[in-house]
């Protein structure tokens, strides 16, 4: 447009108008001599264009209309042939057709005058110029004139001169150009006027023409004259032509194909010539490449059909070829089948090497035309029956490269082995580097290397574009010689470009084809079903044809590289592939070229199954190529690579180390690169990259640190990791990158997510199947892989949780390689922590689910009976609570599960972790945790208490479980409410589902259950094996109890009761009754054991022992509110029943204290209506004493606040504080006669004597036991007294009885008898008197109806006094007594097992009282009619009848002044009631005592001193006094034979002879004659008495007298003869001292005879007497002076009756 401007503007023309009358001037004078017509026409011109210019407006198509005449002058101007003129006229004619003024006529002629100049050889570079000019400037030219000017340029092609020649040639190209764009410009400008009618396809008439427009006709007329020409033909329009050669007519053909596609595609007449002429040309071109073979004959060398290939013709064959296929591959389908076909022949290796060169380059050419490739792919490769031309391609490139390398070339002669030397062909060859000596394999430059050859690397073209060299060559005519290596160069950069063009093309439309579905689905939610499957089914074919041959090829140059930019490029290309084959989802391939970046990153022959089991299907296949093989290559080891890593193979297969080369590091870091950046593509090939991954690492040496990360260590076997320092800058980076790659698992998709999961788990496996057989470490990769994949993805963590924590729970934590193992417990706890701190959306707070997922291994780690799991697992807890612990939340349940997951199997230190953890809970967390869980608490704090690992632990769990008792009290209230509204929805899923609520103690309230659980608990620690947990767990429980009791409801205390404290009572009891009695020698440790816990059987003791209290404290300080129970009378029985069988337990401290139990519960008094008492203990009527032990008890807490918090929950329950209604006792009687049933059955089993003989070992009851058991009665009695009967006191009685007859044990012994020196009780038989003493106090205030009981205290009270003669007997065991303090040393040794009690002190006590009592009591009715009196007498007469054989002298005398105080009350009595005959068997009973004593049979001891025989007699005299004062006085009440026997006794005791036994010295005083003569004082005061009733009495006492004084008489008479017979001897001792007292009687006798009213003196008693008178003085011989004394008292009284007889007269008779 710019050029038409500057030529039509009026500047412009009026400039041309000038220029042109200059022109015509200069020829005019120019042609003014030699050539006057040219003269003349040129001035005409002058006046016509003058003309003209004055004409026209528009003189620009004035002069064009006129051109012919305005040209003529300077045609006939070059008619001339004058060079100069010539010269003018030509450049004046470009001037007007530069200015677009010729017509068409103008044209033709200038065009004549143009060949007419050509063919007489005349300015022929001036002819082209002008041509050029007309051609271009217009379009005005067509056909005949058109071709002419085209022939005349060829014509001028082909002289001889160089210049004109080149110039030519460049014409011709120019001119073949414009021809096509004036055609290209005629199509545009009808573009859209009108649609031609197309032409028929079939139609071979060459012809044809007719439809189309001038210029493209034209077009179609010379291309088709090309043709001809080049196929040596005469061309058609071309007229005139003379000679061509086929190089250059190839050259045109080539540059119109690839100028001009347009129009060859739009115009059915040229698509025509296209597939009929020029196709048919090429193939039939080709012939003599295809037929040769290198090394046959050829033939001799002849321009035109040549046999042999032409280096010039072959290249521009490939060069139109390549333009075919580039440009016209869909028109021409089937022909570029056939030319495919033959370049890939041209690769072979018999071809000559410039022509494999060419094919190499023209194959590159190809191979970065990608959409080129996918054509071929889908016309051939994708039709049923066609070649496989793509895959053949991608093959043929790769038996190519083979070939380089197999079959060393005649381009190429560096022998197989050595390094290269200089190429056959010259001095490219050697420009290359040609490297010397042996050192250049290691050379630095760029090669490849493969079993000995050695290709060099050249840069033959920028990435991306075909840029060839030799087919560049057109002005070659001999075939250049081609450098080593540059084929390979070629053909490598073909492959990368084939493999870069493809994958980016096709990325390039998933891409798009992903965004239009994104859009799509944007547009429409319904996701329509992608529109075009063709598209995937290409691009999988196009991988599916060419995988297997890049592989092949990639293989053996990743083999051969020596050079790392090379292998770069050769790993980026396998990358892109496996990526793309990812992307489309085609398994095989993708994962066998991974498998080769897998097998390039590891040693060579490095056994790895999952590679080589993946490959065998590969390297199996051999491809074959036009019958050539193309084998799969696996690596070989001889490449010369810098080593820069030693280390030991994880594999078994390879021993000792393996080596690791820079190009194995490289590999690797591709392969990192592909999982890196590709790894949502990997899919299963994960399980490839990551075990080659893990080898690598493991022959490197990184080991997993915290996290996951893995970091350089050393390795611990065989010898150490060896690593340059090169590897060493480099591991830091690899380690990082490892790192990268499992976190970019973020972006992964789900499923990829779990492939690369899948992956690890299965990797893991492997490592877990090495680890198994031998003790090397574990490669702990996967693992570490596995938690830090995990981490990364915590927002997504709930797809990936499940298959990760299974794997680690089930496959790694339970392997027995302890690394292993840990690796697997530090991920498992490491994702736990993680995942519950990670920030998730919405917060774990309000996503129970996953909290609960999360928290699920955890628990699970419990089933793993490795104890280091076990740790980690705890720890891992403890950590959880540290930063977690306060929004835990639902996920308690789980943490305190796991918790509580111990068991005796698992060691100490596992149970402090876990303890650590609970004690965590209890003092920081209780608050937080949902209500529901402190029942689990509660169970976890007693499963630490029940283990037996570590004592102090269950200890410490114990007083746990008070501090959470004292929280439950503190928290009451919220607790309270918290877990009523979790009840009611539990309530309502359980009738939902129709079934009842399992809860335990159901259905108490949900507070209570929890204090209930908490309970049975520690009821359960109270029967643990170990003491001392027994011990604090029950003092813990009943504590608890005491303290927050009140917290419970009303009914909520029968379960306590029942199912709390009398199951735990029924187990200890039956642990204690089957506990061992083996000795334990030491309690673990040092600890020596006291010996009363030394057997099981005496721990077991205690534990009862304190149990039993603890219930009976309860039931005491409870009992009020016990009572308002419906079945607390059957407790209280149950409870009793405890006690019983405590009681008769055969160990004495549990009898003890099963007594002191049952005094508590005695203690008891019936509530005092007290609404206003302080506290509700007090309410209870609890002793104060035990209050404060209460508020002692528990963490310092008094118990009025409790009451408070019970008052709310109370009225919360809606019940009332329960006191009784007004008016209304409790009635206990039947509780208290319960208790008097236990205490009769305890009192009668335990003092029951054993039946069997002496050898059976027998039980007998200690004496504290029968003590206790016996203090009992008196508070049990003030309860039943009501309703004590006289059966009831018999009872009693065997009991007291049984209790004093029990021995004690000889070790006891000197505890428990006094020594003899004091005269004690022991406690046991104080309790019996107290007992009888309540008792008879309790008659003494009842009312009438008791006294019948007094006889029966008599009763037990003498039965006891005998004791002091007859100790009772207990069974038949053998006993030992201990009389007196004499034997009591001996007896502390004695053999005997036995001692029977010393029971003197006890029966002179029971003596007391009885006398005591009697003398309250001897006038009641009872006393009198059951003969208590005489019973006493029977009693009392035993120790007096044994006198000095008592046990105790005490007891005689005792005896006696008990009888004469009882006789001093009674026998005024018994007179009193003689009528009523009550009292007739007791005087011979007191005879009988009374004779037993005085006249005992009993001698007194030898060492009796004087003086206390003196006080002896004494008491007999006491005695007789007693006759005299009470009895004899009153003889008229008495029974005759009574008088009758006192008055022998007195007698005979007046005439007493003593035994022989008395020393000389203590004649007088043994002779007891105080007595003797207080009787027959006595005697003879009764004798004379006038009170004389019956004249019975008076005669029993004459008899008496006068017996006396006939043995009086016979005494002395037999004295007297004795004397005289014995000479001077002395007469026995014993003759002696009677008749000393026989003296002393008279003389009393005397004296009582002076006292006597002589009318109260029988006249016969005198009569004796004076009788006696001669005998006495017959002894005055006696040589005695203890004779002589006595005789002289008794003669002198006699002198009283000395007097003169009186007369009868005076008597009155006259």
């Amino acid at each position: 447009m710019s050029v038409k401007m500057s030529t039509s503007s009026p500047e412009a023309v009026k400039k041309l108008l000038e220029n042109m009358q200059a022109d015509l001037r200069s020829l005019s004078m120019e042609c003014k001599k030699k050539f006057p017509p040219v003269k003349e026409a040129a001035e005409s011109g002058i006046v016509k264009i003058k003309t003209i210019a004055a004409r026209n407006t528009d003189i620009l198509a004035a002069l064009k209309e006129n051109s012919s005449e305005v040209v003529q002058p300077f045609l006939m101007g070059c008619g001339t042939k004058e060079p100069k003129i010539t010269q003018l006229c030509l450049a004046a004619i470009q001037r007007l057709m530069s200015h677009e003024v010729v017509s068409e006529a103008a044209a033709g002629n200038i065009i004549n005058m143009l060949w007419q100049l050509m063919e007489n050889g005349l300015e022929e570079l001036k002819l082209l110029q002008t041509v050029l000019v007309l051609l271009t400037t217009n379009t005005i030219v067509h056909d005949e004139v058109l071709s002419k000017a085209i022939v005349l340029c060829f014509r001028l092609h082909f002289t001889k001169d160089n210049i004109t020649n080149n110039t030519a040639a460049a014409t011709v190209r120019q001119v073949v150009t414009v021809v096509f764009e004036r055609m290209v410009a005629e199509d545009d400008k009808f573009k859209g006027l009108m649609d031609e009618p197309p032409a028929v396809l079939g139609n071979s008439n060459r012809r044809s023409v007719s439809t189309l427009r001038p210029s493209a006709k034209d077009a179609y007329m010379l291309f088709q004259d090309l043709c001809q020409l080049v196929n040596a033909d005469a061309p058609y329009w071309l007229v005139g032509m003379t000679e061509m050669t086929r190089t250059f007519g190839l050259e045109l053909l080539e540059s119109v194909l690839n100028d001009f596609p347009e129009v060859f595609l739009q115009h059915q007449e040229f698509s025509f010539l296209l597939k009929e002429r020029v196709c048919p040309l090429v193939i039939k071109l080709f012939s003599p490449n295809i037929k040769f073979r290198q090394g046959s004959c050829s033939s001799a060398a002849s321009p035109v059909p040549v046999e042999k290939p032409y280096f010039p013709i072959c290249m521009r064959l490939l060069r139109v070829v390549s333009v075919l296929i580039k440009h016209f591959y869909s028109l021409l389908v089937t022909e570029c089948e056939i030319f495919l076909s033959l370049l890939v022949k041209f690769l072979d290796g018999e071809k000559p090497q410039w022509l494999r060169a060419v094919a190499v380059e023209s194959v590159h050419r190809l191979c970065v035309q990608p959409h080129l490739l996918r054509s071929f792919c889908q016309s051939y490769d994708m039709k049923q029956h066609s070649t496989k031309v793509f895959r053949d391609i991608v093959n043929a490139l790769g038996s190519f490269i083979q070939s380089l390398f197999i079959l060393p070339s005649t381009g190429n002669t560096s022998s197989t082995g050595t390094p290269p030397g200089v190429s056959a062909s010259g001095s490219q060859g050697s420009a290359q580097g040609p490297g010397a000596g042996a050192g250049a394999g290691l050379n630095t430059q760029a090669a490849f290397e493969y079993r000995g050859t050695w290709i060099p690397l050249m840069t033959v073209s920028v990435q991306g574009s075909a840029k060839a060299t030799y087919l560049e060559m057109l002005d070659k005519v001999e075939p250049p010689s081609i450098p080593e290596g540059y084929a390979m160069s070629v053909a490598f950069s073909a492959l990368l470009d084939l493999v870069r063009g493809i994958t980016m093309m096709i990325e390039r439309e998933l891409a798009q084809q992903e965004q239009e579905e994104a859009m799509r689905e944007e547009a429409e939610p319904v996701s329509s079903p992608p529109q075009e499957p063709m598209a995937h089914e290409v691009w999988e074919e196009m991988v599916n044809a060419c995988w297997c041959g890049l592989l092949a090829a990639l293989s053996l140059l990743l083999d051969a590289s020596t050079d790392e930019a090379a292998t770069e490029n050769i790993l980026k290309a396998e990358l892109c592939v496996a990526s793309l084959c990812g992307r489309l989802g085609l398994v095989t391939p993708r994962d066998a070229f991974i498998t080769a970046i897998c097998k390039a990153s590891l040693p060579p022959h490095y056994a790895l199954t999952i590679l080589s089991s993946n490959t065998t299907n590969l390297a199996n296949k051999v491809y074959s190529i036009q019958g050539q093989s193309v084998q799969m290559v696996s690596p070989s080891s001889e490449s010369h690579q810098q080593v820069v890593a030693v280390g030991q193979p994880l594999t078994a297969q390879p021993q000792g180390t393996v080596v690791l080369t820079a190009k194995n590091i490289q590999c690797m870091r591709t392969l990192l690169n592909l999982a890196h950046c590709h790894g949502v593509y990997l899919g299963t090939s994960w399980q490839l990259v990551l075990a080659t991954l893990q080898h690598l690492v493991w022959i490197l040496g990184l080991k997993p640190a915290v996290g996951g990360v893995l970091k350089p260590g050393r390795a611990v076997e065989g010898p150490s990791t060896v690593l340059t320092t090169a590897v060493m800058t480099d591991l830091p980076v690899i380690s990082n990158i490892l790192s990268r790659l499992f976190e970019s698992s973020q972006y992964l998709d789900d499923v990829s997510l779990h492939h690369l999961i899948n992956a690890l788990c299965s990797l893991s496996m492997e490592a877990m199947e090495m680890a198994y057989g031998n003790n090397k470490e574990p490669s702990l990769f996967a693992v570490a892989k596995l938690l830090e994949t995990g981490l990364v993805n915590m927002d997504r963590i709930e797809i990936l949780w499940r298959p990760l924590t299974a794997h680690l729970l089930e496959k790694v934590c339970q392997h027995p390689n302890t690394r292993m193992r840990e690796w697997g417990a530090e991920a498992i706890t490491s994702l736990i922590k993680a995942g519950l701190s990670y920030k998730h959306e919405p917060p774990l707070s309000q996503n129970q689910r996953l909290q609960l997922l999360l928290l699920n291994p955890l628990k699970e780690l419990s089933n793993v009976l490795h104890a280091d799991i076990r740790q980690k697992q705890l720890e891992c807890v403890l950590q959880i609570l540290q930063n977690q612990g306060d929004s835990l939340g639902p996920g308690w349940p789980l943490v305190l599960g796991v918790i509580g997951a111990i068991r005796n199997d698992q060691g100490e230190s596992l149970i402090r972790t876990a303890f650590q953890c609970l004690q965590l809970v209890v003092t920081d967390f209780l608050p937080t945790m949902p209500c529901m869980c402190l029942q689990i608490v509660v169970d976890v704090a007693g499963s630490f208490g029940l283990q037996n690992q570590e004592l102090n632990i269950s200890l410490t769990s114990i007083g746990l479980l008070w501090n959470i008792s004292d929280y439950f009290f503190q928290r009451g209230e919220a607790i309270t409410e918290e877990l009523e509204k979790e009840e009611a929805v539990l309530l309502k899923q359980a009738q939902d589902k129709g079934e009842p609520l399992n809860r335990p103690f159901h259905p108490a309230p949900p507070f209570d259950c929890l204090w209930l659980c908490l309970y049975a608990k520690l009821g359960e620690l109270c029967v643990d094996p170990r003491p001392a947990v027994r011990k604090s767990a029950g003092q813990t429980m009943f504590s608890t109890i005491a303290a927050h009791g009140t917290l419970l409801q009303p009914p909520t205390w029968n379960i306590v009761v029942w199912k709390v404290l009398f199951h735990l009572l029924n187990c200890v009891r039956k642990s204690s009754t089957t506990a061992d009695k083996e000795k334990i020698e030491s309690g673990g440790g040092n600890i020596l054991i006291h010996h009363s816990r030394d057997t099981a059987e005496k721990q077991w003791a205690e534990t009862w022992v304190l149990t039993l209290a603890g219930v009976a404290r309860i039931f005491n300080t409870r009992r009020y509110l016990l009572q308002q129970l419906g079945d607390f009378f059957k407790a209280w029985e149950v409870l009793l029943d405890h006690i019983q069988s405590a009681a008769l337990s055969k160990n004495n401290e549990v009898s003890l204290a099963a007594l002191k139990s049952f005094q508590e519960i005695l203690q008891l008094v019936t509530p005092i209506k007290d609404t206003d008492k302080p506290d509700a203990l007090a309410a209870m009527d609890v002793p104060s004493v035990l209050m404060e032990s209460l508020q002692g008890s528990g963490p310092g807490r008094p118990l009025i606040r409790s009451d408070s918090l019970a008052e709310r929950l109370a009225q919360r329950y809606g019940v009332q504080p329960s006191l009784p209604p007004p008016g209304e006792e409790i009635d206990d009687s039947a509780l208290w006669w319960s208790a008097w049933n236990t205490w009769y059955r305890v009192g009668t089993e335990c003092t029951r004597p054993p039946s069997g003989g002496p050898d059976k070992l027998v039980f007998v009851p200690s004496q504290p036991f029968l003590t206790a058991l016996i203090q009992i009665f008196p508070a049990l009695y003030q309860h039943i007294a009501g309703g004590f009967s006289m059966e009831d006191l018999k009872k009693l009685g065997v009991i007291l009885y049984g209790a004093v007859s029990v021995p004690i044990s000889s070790d006891s012994s000197p505890f428990i008898l006094p020594s003899y020196t004091e005269a004690v009780l022991t406690s046991l038989q104080e309790a019996v008197l107290t007992a009888l003493d309540v008792l008879q106090k309790a008659i003494c205030v009842g009312p009438e109806n008791l006294q019948v009981m007094y006889p029966a205290i008599f009763e037990q009270l003498l039965l006891f006094v005998e004791f002091s003669c007859k100790p009772p007997q207990y069974g038949k065991m053998e006993t030992k007594h201990v009389a007196n303090a004499k034997y009591n040393q001996i007896q502390l040794f004695a053999p005997a097992e036995w001692v029977a009690l010393n029971y003197v002190p006890f029966a002179e006590r029971s003596l007391e009282v009885l006398v005591d009592l009697y003398h309250k009591t001897a006038c009641h009715k009872a006393v009198i009619t059951e003969k208590v009196l005489q019973n006493i007498i029977k009693t009392v007469r035993i120790p007096l009848g044994l006198k000095y054989a008592c046990p105790a002298e005490s007891t005689w005398k005792l005896a006696v002044s008990s009888l004469l105080k009882v006789l001093s009350i009674g026998l005024p009595v018994a007179r009193q009631q003689a009528s009523s005959g009550k009292f007739d068997t007791m005087w011979p009973e007191l005879a009988n005592a009374f004779e037993d004593f005085l006249f005992t049979k009993s001698t007194p001891p030898d060492n009796l001193s004087i003086q206390e025989f003196q006080r002896n007699e004494a008491i007999d005299v006491e005695v007789v006094q007693l006759i005299s004062t009470e009895i004899l006085p009153f003889a008229n009440f008495i029974p005759k034979e009574f008088v009758g026997r006192i008055m022998s006794m007195l007698n005979r005791g007046s005439i007493h002879s003593q035994s022989s036994s008395f020393t000389e010295a203590e004649m007088d005083i043994r002779m007891r004659e105080e007595f003797s003569k207080v009787c027959f004082e006595t005697l003879l005061q009764f004798s004379f008495s006038n009170k004389v009733s019956t004249p019975q009495e008076g005669y029993i006492s004459r008899m008496a007298l006068s017996v006396l004084l006939q043995r009086a008489q016979d005494v002395l008479r037999r004295f007297v003869e004795d004397e005289r017979l014995s000479g001077r001897c002395p007469l026995p001792r014993q003759q002696v001292t009677e008749i000393i007292f026989v003296l002393k009687a008279i003389s009393t006798l005397m004296d009582s005879l002076k006292k006597t009213q002589p009318e109260n003196v029988d006249g016969n008693v005198w009569a004796q007497v004076i009788a006696l008178y001669p005998t006495l003085v017959e002894c005055i011989t006696c040589s005695s002076p203890e004779v002589s004394s006595a005789l002289r008292d008794a003669l002198g009284p006699f002198k009283d009756f000395m007097q003169p007889p009186v007369s009868k007269v005076q008597n009155g008779e006259s």
